[in-house]
């Protein structure tokens, strides 16, 4: 959903007085050089996505002031699992790389793949998110969710192809403008909800692996409405661009 429907959304809960408003945001509120992300750094975005997610938690803050509008915020990061979308070539790394390898093709490593990221299990994320609402202690409060340990894009892409019991083939592309290095502070979120142990990565991408060999491989979808072309990565431009 864009900010425009999801303002929308929120002054709908006003109108019909929903008493509270779940949100994913995510850490992308957060910018570069902030890590560990912790829910009290202030908020740097640096790019539309983190940008657009931050004003939606103004905006939700805004309407707690004005109309009472109850809300929890959770900032969840880098989340994959079974049921994702794999044919995307933009988002959600692990499905790329797992499509790639069943399409035998290389992995795609945007510059030296030294970058960091929590990796999330979706199962470590949605049960925290739907209890939101019966938790006292989460109301009208922002939480980081996902994993604690940060690896690289490059202990990503050899833990894939493990799962798929195939060497791991990479290919190279320029570095694209993004954060080098992304993972946050849980210390808030396992004090208001005490979740469960997280998934290990290895774990996670091996049940992930399972499910996605009993998907089978997708082409990969390309966007054709890209808006700006200027600083898109070369890998991402259409052939008429």
């Amino acid at each position: 959903m864009n900010l425009q429907g999801s303002i929308r959304l929120i002054n709908e809960a006003v109108k019909h007085e929903v008493k509270d408003f779940v949100f994913t945001s995510s850490i992308a509120v957060y910018g570069p050089g902030q890590t560990p992300m912790r829910e009290d750094t202030v908020p740097r975005p640096e790019d539309p996505y983190g940008i657009s997610k931050y004003a939606i938690e103004l905006d939700l803050e805004a309407a707690h002031r004005m109309f009472g509008l109850n809300y929890v915020i959770f900032r969840p990061h880098n989340v994959y699992g079974e049921r994702q979308n794999i044919a995307d070539r933009y988002r959600n790394v692990i499905g790329i790389f797992m499509n790639q390898v069943m399409r035998g093709e290389p992995m795609s490593v945007f510059g030296d793949g030294l970058q960091t990221r929590a990796f999330s299990h979706v199962d470590d994320v949605a049960p925290v998110i739907a209890r939101a609402p019966l938790v006292l202690a989460a109301k009208n409060e922002i939480f980081n969710v996902g994993a604690d340990k940060p690896y690289s894009v490059l202990e990503l892409a050899h833990e894939v192809a493990a799962a798929f019991g195939v060497e791991a083939k990479l290919r190279h592309l320029d570095p694209r403008q993004e954060v080098v290095h992304a993972y946050s502070s849980h210390e808030k979120v396992r004090q208001a909800f005490n979740p469960l142990e997280a998934i290990p990565l290895r774990a996670g991408i091996q049940r992930m692996a399972v499910w996605a060999r009993a998907r089978g491989p997708m082409a990969a979808v390309n966007f054709d409405n890209i808006e700006v072309y200027k600083n898109l990565p070369p890998s991402w431009r259409p052939a008429k661009a």
